[in-house]
């Protein structure tokens, strides 16, 4: 497959390095003929939502958005229901597109068929999730995240004791400062405010000192 990649940094080498050899790649300034490609990836689309105006229209084509802090019903009230492209939301954040199975959500439920095909092709087992901000794994995941500033901010354990911690009792890849300085502290702390707007449930509400991090742009592993 011709694949279209839009967007920069770490997440545009991680998607490369999951469809893998097979496929052919192009980015946005140097992609050839506009028209070409057969299937694109927006990984900056919550960064510029009007793209959607394009994205629309073009018919029969599939394109895959990161939307996680993003609904498709707030896009469908504020831009209209028409599109005739195969429209697919995932999660296009660093350390979750190298996976065996995306989790992903349809514009228009009727294309689930044809999508999964797409993903298929594109060796990715598709994981259907209702279209709510902050889908599963990142909604868990950065409600840990959150856990562990407060447990930190308490001065209960510092940040080393408590990634060991996590990686001993759960088995994870990473503890959470250092999962959220791979993910990106900016997005960690812009999904968790989306989900807390979204919801109002106190358990989204964001630690104090994680909102300073971010403020100041200072990851955990200095």
């Amino acid at each position: 497959m011709k694949v279209l990649i839009i967007g920069e940094g770490p997440a545009v080498e991680e998607l490369k390095q999951r469809l893998g050899d097979q496929h052919e790649f192009w980015t946005e300034d140097a992609m050839g003929d506009k028209t070409a490609w057969d299937v694109l990836f927006d990984l900056s689309f919550e960064e510029q939502t009007e793209a959607f105006e394009v994205y629309r229209k073009m018919a029969g084509k599939t394109v895959f958005v990161h939307a996680l802090t993003t609904s498709f019903a707030e896009l469908y009230a504020e831009m209209g229901g028409d599109c005739d492209s195969k429209l697919i939301g995932f999660n296009g954040l660093p350390t979750f597109i190298d996976r065996s199975d995306w989790e992903v959500k349809a514009w228009d439920e009727s294309q689930k068929a044809d999508l999964e095909e797409v993903c298929d092709a594109l060796g990715v087992k598709a994981r259907w999730v209702k279209d709510r901000v902050g889908m599963i794994v990142p909604r868990t995941l950065f409600m840990i995240i959150n856990e562990a500033c407060y447990t930190l901010q308490e001065g209960t354990a510092n940040i080393a004791d408590i990634d060991l911690a996590m990686k001993l009792g759960t088995n994870y890849p990473y503890g959470p400062f250092e999962w959220a300085d791979r993910i990106g502290i900016q997005y960690v702390y812009e999904t968790l405010e989306a989900m807390y707007q979204d919801t109002h449930e106190p358990r989204y509400k964001i630690c104090p000192l994680l909102k300073t991090h971010y403020l100041r742009n200072q990851p955990f592993h200095a």
